[in-house]
């Protein structure tokens, strides 16, 4: 005979409290632009749950990190509210001289890994009215002969987030994806990268950060940072691909060679 459990009833303020607390989930957070979030949005009363491994362990959880975040936060009774994947990195050289494993876990952590996280806490989200603020660049308007699988990563976050942007909006979820231009970083003093970054185009972090909370409060579908990075996405749209090409592959012939003996030089978010 199957027995019936009962419940004391509770009152109705009880009913409606949430089962989990609310945070701020930030990926990428030891560094540049994800430290810049970190204090922009603590600033501003936001509690943050911080991913924060270098690079080069991101790259080799990028398979199971979606799913080790959600396991922690669940373990911690909290949920995302607001999500920012800022984790990523990027290399530099031609891609048939570039290690293949490297650029695959490129791949899984930039496109990858950024769509599980972006996915995996809709209803979560949906619950709080949150949103969803995923870092791209103004790599991901143009084809990067020199950086190619880099630049292609980025055009499918630019692209993925703007559409979803557009999906979530009934739901009350905010998407914007934040498209910074050269930024310069600590990771270029650490790898002794002595190239300097062009100065109309060169943004700080701190205020990548500012303008990415911004838009991602005002509901935008998109920002760019500075208005000489303004102007760069502008030119795909006017000049033909074929001198855009060329440009780029200019632009991106200064970068460091990779390295015969080892991994080629990675660049994280914030300096392509």
């Amino acid at each position: 005979m199957a027995r019936t459990l009962a419940f004391p009833k509770l009152p109705p303020y009880a009913v409606a409290m949430p089962l989990y607390r609310p945070v701020t989930v930030l990926t990428g957070a030891s560094s540049g632009i994800g430290r810049a979030l970190a204090h922009v949005f603590a600033e501003r009363g936001h509690e943050l749950a911080l991913v924060a491994r270098r690079e080069p362990e991101l790259a080799a959880l990028a398979d199971e990190i979606a799913a080790r975040i959600s396991h922690e936060l669940i373990a911690r009774g909290l949920e995302p509210a607001v999500l920012i994947n800022n984790a990523g990195f990027g290399l530099a050289g031609a891609a048939a001289a570039l290690d293949r494993g490297e650029q695959l876990a490129m791949i899984d952590l930039n496109v990858r890994t950024l769509t599980d996280m972006s996915l995996r806490w809709i209803d979560s989200l949906t619950r709080h009215r949150g949103g969803i603020l995923n870092v791209a660049s103004v790599a991901g308007f143009m084809s990067g002969p020199n950086m190619a699988v880099y630049y292609a990563t980025k055009a499918y976050v630019l692209s993925f987030s703007e559409a979803l942007h557009r999906e979530l909006k009934p739901r009350g979820v905010r998407v914007t994806v934040l498209a910074p231009g050269p930024v310069p970083t600590e990771f270029q003093a650490r790898a002794g990268i002595g190239r300097k970054l062009p100065r109309l185009l060169t943004v700080s972090a701190e205020r990548v950060a500012r303008a990415g909370y911004r838009g991602l409060m005002g509901g935008k579908r998109l920002v760019v940072p500075g208005l000489g990075n303004k102007l760069v996405t502008f030119m795909p749209r006017v000049l033909p691909r074929s001198l855009m090409l060329r440009l780029v592959a200019a632009n991106q012939s200064g970068r460091p060679k990779a390295r015969k003996e080892g991994w080629p030089r990675r660049w994280p978010e914030g300096t392509a």
